[in-house]
């Protein structure tokens, strides 16, 4: 190898290595910028198959029942995918989202009037006053069902208070 080679290969190294740490600090800068987002708003509870793990929230209403939605009948509303069984579902959530979507966000109103965060499972459901309540499961729901009038009271006191919150969820 010549002395220029040698000087080339260095250099070659020193720009490789500069490469290397750009791209390493532009990754870290992403997830920085990105962890907000990733931690999802605790407005509403929603997993990877979106509000309501999936469910038609209006069907809640229609049919009585909890009915998954299909991914191809979707919209975004309130930092969340909202996933619907039917286009009819899907055009009366988009003209009255306050109207169907659960109360609380989606998370246990069990939980919410306890003062805490719990997450749903979407046939522990109750419609009180043309309002959908979820639960933590049936069991819990049986428990919040007791007292529904004071949960609903202390939930509604709460829920300023936890939806500001972030979780990882």
């Amino acid at each position: 190898m010549t002395m220029g080679q040698i000087l080339l290969f260095k250099c070659s190294l020193r720009l490789l290595n500069n490469f290397k740490m750009k791209k390493l600090l532009t990754v870290l800068l992403f997830f920085i910028i990105l962890f907000p987002a990733i931690a999802q708003s605790t407005e509403v509870f929603a997993t990877k198959e979106g509000a309501i793990s999936g469910y038609d929230a209006v069907a809640y209403f229609k049919q009585g029942e909890a009915i998954k939605g299909k991914k191809e009948l979707s919209t975004v509303w309130n930092g969340a995918t909202w996933v619907f069984s039917s286009e009819q579902n899907l055009e009366a959530f988009k003209s009255a989202p306050e109207k169907y979507a659960p109360q609380y966000g989606g998370w246990c109103a069990y939980g919410t009037s306890e003062g805490h965060l719990s997450p749903t499972q979407p046939d522990a459901f109750t419609i009180v006053n043309d309002k959908l309540y979820l639960n933590y499961n049936k069991n819990v729901k049986v428990e919040w069902s007791k007292n529904q009038t004071e949960r609903i009271r202390a939930a509604d006191e709460n829920w300023p208070k936890l939806k500001n919150q972030k979780t990882t969820n």
